[in-house]
C-alpha cells in the first residue's frame, strides 16, 4: 500500500466536509468531488477516480498525512514552531491565514531532500526526510550548537534522548553553572540525531526554556507583557526593595543585563507601559515577556548600592592610569579577561599592568583616596 493510498480512507471520510491544508483541497460536488492544487484542479471525481487522481498529488497527500495525523495538535505552539523548522506557512489565531509566509510545499520537499537548516539562539536545527530515496512524508529533526554546524558527527558527543539536554544546558565551556539558560554560553561539541518533531520541541525546552511557547504567543500577538514596574511591586521578602532602584537605574540595568551579548531573548518588557526604557530590546529570535529571576537578583543588590548617598573623592593618577582604569572596566564587563595574553602588556586590562597599578596605588587600606566633600 502506498503512503497515497494508506491516507485516502481518512481523507474519503473527511471529503463531505471538505479538506483544505497547505494548497491541497479536497470537497465533495454533487455526489462526487473535487480536487484542486495550486498546479491542477480536477471535478467529478468517484472515490476510485480521486484515488488515482490523488497519485499524482502524492507530494500534498503525505505532507497533508505528516502534519494532520503524525504531527497534530492545530494551533499549539509546537506545531507551529516544526512548520517554522522548515519554513511553512504559519496559521494565526483564526486556523485561516498566515502569520508568515512560506514555501510551498514542492519547494519544501526539494528542500528537506537535502535538509532545510534554521537558527534558534546558539541552536542549529536542520529537518530533513527520513528516507531521502523515497519520501513518504515522515520528517525527523537534528540538533547541534551553531558552532558545530559543519563539524563531522564522529567528532561530536551524539545523543538521541531529549532529557540528555539539560546537561548540556547546565555548565558552560568551563564548568561554569548557568544560571541563565537564554545566555550566549551554551556549550558545544554536541549532536541530537533523528529526532521526531516531538522529541525536537522537548529537547529544545530543555535547552531554552518556554521560549517557544513565548514565540507562539508573539506569534499570535497574545504575549502578556510584564513591565518592569508590574514585576517590581508584586515582590515580597528580600526583594521587596526593588521597586526603589531609581528610574535611571533600570536604564543602567537593562544595557548591562538584557542585551544580545549577555542573553539571546529580545526583551520586550519596559519600565512601564507608558515609559519605554531607554536601552534597545536586542534581536533575538524569541521574546523575554518579563524582567528574569536573574534581573530580580541582580535589581536588589543594585537597589541597595543606589541609596547610598554619593561623595566626592580626591586620588592622584596619571592621564594613563585613568584610562587604564576605564579599559579595566570595560574588560571585565565584556568577559574579555582571559583573551588577554600576559605579554601583552600595552592593553590596560594585562594582568601585570592591572598587578603594577595595584601595588603603586592600593595600599595595605585599600585605594588611597580623600573624601573631600565632608
Amino acid at each position: 500500500m502506498t503512503a497515497v493510498h494508506g491516507s485516502l480512507e481518512t481523507l474519503l471520510d473527511r471529503a463531505s466536509a471538505g479538506v483544505t491544508f497547505d494548497g491541497l483541497r479536497i470537497d465533495a460536488e454533487d455526489g462526487n468531488y473535487v480536487l484542486e492544487t495550486p498546479a491542477d484542479e480536477w471535478h467529478g471525481l468517484d472515490e476510485a477516480a480521486l484515488g488515482d487522481t490523488l497519485e499524482a498529488c502524492e507530494e500534498y497527500v503525505t505532507n497533508w498525512r505528516y502534519w494532520q495525523e503524525t504531527v497534530g495538535g492545530e494551533g499549539t505552539a509546537r506545531r507551529a514552531f516544526l512548520r517554522w523548522c522548515e519554513h511553512a506557512p504559519i496559521p494565526d489565531a483564526d486556523e485561516q491565514t498566515t502569520t508568515t509566509d512560506g514555501l510551498a510545499v514542492p519547494a519544501r520537499y526539494d528542500a528537506l531532500r537535502d535538509g532545510i537548516d534554521r537558527q534558534w539562539g546558539q541552536l542549529s536545527i536542520t529537518a530533513r526526510f527520513v528516507d531521502v530515496d523515497d519520501p513518504d512524508g515522515e520528517r525527523v529533526y537534528d540538533l547541534w550548537h551553531v558552532d558545530d554546524a559543519d563539524s563531522d558527527l564522529a567528532d561530536l558527543e551524539v545523543y538521541d534522548d531529549p532529557r540528555d539536554a539539560r546537561e548540556i544546558a547546565t555548565y558552560d565551556e568551563d564548568g561554569r553553572y548557568r544560571p541563565l539558560k537564554t545566555a550566549p554560553t551554551l556549550v558545544s561539541g554536541w549532536a541530537f540525531t533523528g529526532l521526531s518533531g516531538a522529541e525536537l520541541v522537548e529537547t529544545v525546552g530543555f535547552l531554552y526554556p518556554a521560549t517557544i511557547a513565548n514565540w507562539h504567543r508573539e506569534l499570535r500577538g497574545n504575549l502578556d507583557v510584564d513591565h518592569w514596574t508590574e514585576t517590581a511591586e508584586r515582590q515580597t521578602g528580600i526583594y521587596d526593595v526593588i521597586d526603589e532602584l531609581p528610574r535611571e537605574a533600570v536604564d543602567w540595568m537593562a544595557e548591562a543585563c538584557c542585551v544580545d551579548s549577555q542573553c539571546l531573548r529580545r526583551r520586550e518588557w519596559e519600565y512601564d507601559e507608558d515609559d519605554d526604557v531607554d536601552v534597545d530590546g536586542g534581536d533575538g529570535p524569541f521574546p523575554c515577556r518579563e524582567p528574569c529571576s536573574l534581573v530580580v537578583a541582580a535589581a536588589r543588590k543594585w537597589a541597595i548600592l543606589e541609596s547610598e548617598e554619593e561623595h566626592t573623592y580626591e586620588l592622584e593618577l596619571t592621564t594613563s592610569e585613568l584610562n587604564q582604569l576605564e579599559e579595566l572596566i570595560d574588560a571585565v564587563a565584556e568577559g574579555r579577561t582571559d583573551e588577554i595574553r600576559e605579554a601583552d602588556v600595552y592593553d590596560g586590562a594585562n594582568r601585570y599592568r592591572a598587578r603594577y597599578l595595584r601595588a603603586k596605588r592600593v595600599g595595605e587600606d585599600g585605594l588611597e583616596a580623600t573624601q573631600v566633600d565632608e
